[in-house]
């Protein structure tokens, strides 16, 4: 697998590279943004771990910009721990953001899950609930904008998993350790922050009123339940 690191820390550059190479991946760096973008668009990497703070170009215009052409997973690596620095990333396209310092076990845990492919059977249900679409055998998410039109609902690989796992599950409660242990790994399972933000990100791309859910709902706590339309 081809991963792309855009830091410009040569420091942390070196040490990924050197560990993830360990770990039988195919390395490529990029030193600032524009390098980046360059190097996504003339490598085709399978998943790029970047950096906020970059010169020339930021992390968010990087992740924008290979939004715009690619859906490999992105990794955010930063020093940034504000709610607000996740959000914008989340917001941009990234998958699942890491705070430095990091562990390299973490690290290493957090790619395996976003790279972890699940293959979808043909009789895969379709789940609707408002005016949105859950095609599980495509993974995909419509939304009705209009009579007889609908639009793609981007979601990044770690939202489609946590919005997956609840649709499954249709009025039961999903507890925050299932939830994180599903998408994440057993060993996330007191990272109750990342499931708000998820969850926060899919209510503003599917609930009719974000502020006030009515399909993706929080079991104060406890975790999340599913409640589709009554039929």
């Amino acid at each position: 697998m081809k991963i792309l690191i855009a830091d410009d820390d040569p420091q942390i550059l070196r040490a990924l590279q050197i560990t993830l190479s360990a770990h039988g991946y195919e390395v490529i760096v990029a030193r600032d943004g524009r390098e980046a973008i360059s190097l996504a668009t003339s490598q085709h990497p399978e998943l790029l771990v970047v950096d906020l703070g970059m010169p020339v170009l930021t992390g968010i215009q990087v992740i924008e910009a290979v939004r715009g052409w690619s859906s490999a997973p992105i990794l955010v690596v930063s020093g940034r721990s504000d709610s607000a620095d996740k959000v914008d990333a989340l917001d941009a396209g990234a998958d699942d953001y890491v705070t430095k310092p990091f562990a390299v076990d973490e690290l290493l845990a957090r790619i395996r899950a976003l790279t972890r492919r699940t293959p979808a059977a043909s009789d895969e249900p379709v789940v609707r609930f408002g005016d949105v679409t859950v095609d599980l055998a495509a993974r995909q998410v419509t939304r009705r904008v209009s009579t007889g039109v609908e639009e793609i609902v981007r979601l990044t690989r770690t939202e489609w998993q946590v919005l997956e796992v609840l649709v499954r599950n249709p009025r039961r409660l999903v507890t925050r350790q299932v939830l994180l242990t599903e998408v994440w790994g057993p060993q996330y399972t007191n990272d109750t922050g990342y499931l708000r933000l998820y969850l926060s990100q899919l209510r503003k791309k599917l609930e009719p009123q974000p502020s006030q859910p009515r399909y993706l709902l929080t079991e104060s706590g406890m975790g999340y339940r599913f409640m589709p339309d009554d039929v």
